[in-house]
């Protein structure tokens, strides 16, 4: 063989040589980062190419994109309120909560994420026990989570509409809500919170059931014998095995309540519940891509963070 021939061959062989000094764990990795690469690009190119749209300035006077280049210059205006008149509601506002987009966005998930870890909780719960007609209970529990949002949103709307549902009505009895729910800023937060407790706590219990079904039933047997009380058990085997998943459940949930609008946009309208997603949605079709950019951007660094307390918190508990 001659030195050329050689030198190819060797040149040929090395990656060879190379896989062949790895352990199993690199070579696994090694074998699937053409995707995290290619997941990667996909991900993070939107984010990029959405920030560099953000430093440029929208054309005030036929709307759309222009090529001037302002820098931070949205973000600011944005934080300072100066772009209030703009959005039609205040960006971030502590003495408008219910009008600021970042606040109500806020309460929107904590309260609706809280409730509907607890209620899926409790079905979870319930459906891990073995009864009669078991199956037929968890066809049930899912049927919310399987209706479409525009079909939901009429249903809320619906019943909720003065002089048609009758949940207005009874609302208004008890002295909550007002003679106009859906065009009242308190009032159409709670029923789009109620909306989506409705729907999103049967997705919220199956991934908790999945993680009770995955629970060792002989711990509850060891449990019972030492004289363990339900509570007890609950709270020393239960939660514990379940936390992990219960955790992913959670951050599902907070990631998609984060980014709501089809929910408001068929119950109520995003000028009376202004969402992160609504105001992006709404600069973006005015032409004002600078702004909209700079809405979803920063609704996108809210989310990352979010998604990285959980991280770190799962991280801890594990």
């Amino acid at each position: 063989m001659s030195a050329e021939r050689r030198s190819v061959w060797a040149w040929v062989k090395r990656p060879a040589s190379w896989t062949e000094r790895m352990d199993e764990e690199q070579f696994a990795y090694l074998l699937i980062l053409p995707a995290f690469l290619l997941v990667g690009a996909m991900a993070f190119w939107p984010l990029i190419r959405t920030f560099e749209l953000s430093l440029h300035a929208d054309n005030l006077f036929g709307g759309g994109y222009v090529d001037e280049f302002v820098g931070l210059e949205n973000y600011v205006a944005l934080l300072t309120g100066e772009r209030d008149s703009i959005l039609g509601n205040p960006f971030l506002s502590l003495s408008q909560p219910f009008s600021s987009a970042i606040v109500v966005t806020l309460i929107f998930t904590i309260v609706s994420v809280a409730f509907e870890t607890i209620i899926g909780f409790g079905q979870a719960l319930v459906l891990d026990q073995d009864f009669r007609g078991r199956r037929w209970v968890r066809v049930a529990i899912i049927i919310p989570w399987a209706v479409p949002i525009a079909i939901q949103g009429m249903i809320f709307y619906l019943l909720f509409q003065p002089g048609i549902g009758f949940g207005s009505s009874v609302m208004q009895d008890l002295g909550i809500f007002t003679p106009t729910p859906l065009i009242n800023s308190v009032d159409s937060m709670i029923i789009l919170i109620v909306a989506d407790i409705w729907k999103a706590s049967a997705f919220m219990a199956l991934l908790i059931l999945a993680g009770l079904q995955s629970v060792d039933r002989t711990l509850y047997k060891v449990g019972r014998v030492s004289g363990a009380s339900r509570v007890q058990m609950f709270k020393m085997i239960t939660l514990p095995l379940v936390l992990p998943t219960l955790m992913v459940a959670m951050l599902f949930r907070t990631i998609q309540a984060m980014r709501v609008f089809g929910t408001v946009e068929t119950i109520t309208s995003c000028s009376t519940v202004p969402t992160l997603t609504c105001l992006v949605v709404d600069t973006f079709s005015s032409g004002r891509y600078g702004t909209s950019a700079a809405v979803a951007f920063i609704t996108a660094l809210i989310v990352g963070s979010v998604a990285m307390v959980y991280i770190v918190w799962f991280a801890d508990v594990s």
